[in-house]
């Protein structure tokens, strides 16, 4: 989709989370994290390409031993609904058997791709597991999976920014935003 085709379908909506509070919670999360794995290694793994500014913000306030690695998973393509069907296009570089592990994810909706990684992750034997997400849309759930952190339940509507895109536009802003679909 070229530049003017995408302004043609799309446009930003209404600022649902200024940047301030995004970042204050980001702090919040990373300190809850910090507690619960007090004195462990922890191995972050950020989900392409979303949550790559989350957990970027979130790795700056975790004060434990810590490594990343990520994932590229699509169920999204360039629509804004999911397609259910997972792909993973990026595998880990390293092995996590034994590992603390912590999915970063910029948002659960469905939860499909997460119940998808969950069950990937635990065959691979990892010491634990939980799941960190900027945003939380329950209404949108349907496979059964809660994350462990959450930053922001949302309603049920579709948002961009801070790492969130449509079609690969609106990453880049530094709040969470609802779009409106013109066409």
């Amino acid at each position: 989709m070229n530049a003017s085709e995408f302004k043609a379908k799309y446009v930003l909506d209404t600022t649902l989370i200024c940047r301030e509070d995004v970042e204050a919670r980001i702090v919040e999360l990373a300190e809850q994290i910090n507690i619960d794995y007090a004195g462990k290694e922890i191995l972050l793994v950020g989900i392409l390409r979303g949550s790559v500014m989350f957990m970027s913000e979130l790795s700056k306030s975790i004060t434990l031993d810590m490594a990343m690695d990520f994932m590229d998973v699509s169920s999204y393509g360039d629509d804004i609904k999911s397609s259910c069907n997972v792909k993973i296009l990026k595998d880990l570089d390293e092995s996590i058997e034994g590992a603390n592990v912590i999915i970063v994810e910029d948002i659960i909706d469905s939860g499909n791709t997460l119940s998808y990684l969950k069950e990937f992750m635990i065959d691979r034997c990892v010491a634990s597991l939980k799941i960190v997400t900027l945003l939380d849309k329950p209404e949108g759930r349907t496979a059964d999976i809660e994350a462990d952190y959450v930053g922001f339940k949302i309603p049920n509507e579709f948002v961009v920014g801070y790492g969130l895109d449509v079609a690969q536009h609106y990453r880049n802003l530094p709040y969470i935003a609802t779009v409106k679909v013109l066409k």
